[in-house]
């Protein structure tokens, strides 16, 4: 499914869950009828082994509740965030999980970062060094903190590392979302291992078929600059007064800033 964002609240859907030669009920027809045929993973539950698209116009609330929908049934989700296009899943889902990296044909061994909706359900999955404070000033924002996880985290999540990064994206349709599911989202970038991290869905079209739904809010920074593809900043917040730098991504030195300047954090030594 390709959730097109046309302005602020209003939505292009397109249902690939729909027969092809029926619509939605209540909704009304956009865009023409479009057919593809390629499988997009195993069967599921609920999900169709191919893709038919139409095309509809609905509303913010009809796209989320739709995604909270995909996401139950186990799929990957295409979003946008606050840095680069993301793609998502339960992280309480183990299956969910592995479909992630088997899309992105990534390393088992490279950690998933979680998205959460709230600065408090930080809390349940993370064990938190830092003050609240620390954790409001930096979040939501372009930054992925980087803690020991608690047990209440889905122990197939990272299960080689006793570390989770944390992340609440300053966008608003992916925060809503989260809060919506009530649980962790697993959270990377929307391409193949290795590859260009997008900025719009178009970047990352040979993925649409393994997806079970994508969410286009448009280009999410300046395609012109390099920087807007770094990600998100990643902090190691283990040791208690320390800091350290595993990624400079888009918002390093803001960042630094608030966690030296405003909170008195020390960089912690790499030796």
């Amino acid at each position: 499914m390709l959730c097109r964002a046309k302005c602020s609240s209003r939505y292009f859907l397109k249902d690939v869950r729909q027969p092809a030669s029926t619509t939605l009920p209540g909704k009304r027809k956009e865009g023409r009828l479009r057919h593809r045929s390629r499988p997009f993973g195993p069967a599921i539950p609920c999900l169709p082994s191919f893709l038919n698209w139409l095309e509809y116009k609905c509303d913010w609330n009809e796209v989320l509740a739709e995604t909270v929908k995909v996401l139950q049934c186990g799929r990957v989700v295409a979003v946008p965030t606050d840095t680069i296009y993301g793609i998502t899943c339960l992280a309480q889902n183990s299956e969910a999980i592995r479909r992630i990296y088997e899309i992105k044909g990534r390393n088992e061994k490279k950690p998933l970062a979680i998205c959460v909706g709230n600065v408090e359900d930080i809390y349940k999955y993370c064990k938190v060094t830092v003050s609240d404070q620390v954790l409001r000033d930096l979040l939501p924002g372009p930054v992925t903190l980087v803690f020991k996880r608690s047990d209440e985290l889905n122990k197939d999540l990272n299960p080689f590392t006793e570390l989770v990064g944390v992340r609440i994206p300053k966008h608003p349709f992916i925060q809503k979302l989260a809060q919506m599911c009530g649980e962790p989202l697993a959270l990377t970038s929307a391409n193949l291992s290795s590859q260009t991290s997008p900025l719009t869905t178009e970047e990352f079209r040979d993925l649409w078929p393994l997806l079970g739904l994508v969410v286009d809010g448009g280009p999410v920074g300046n395609m012109m600059n390099p920087e807007c593809r770094l990600g998100s900043t990643v902090v190691g917040l283990g040791t208690p007064g320390k800091y350290s730098i595993i990624r400079p991504g888009c918002a390093f030195a803001a960042t630094v800033k608030i966690l030296q300047d405003k909170h008195g954090l020390s960089l912690q030594s790499q030796n």
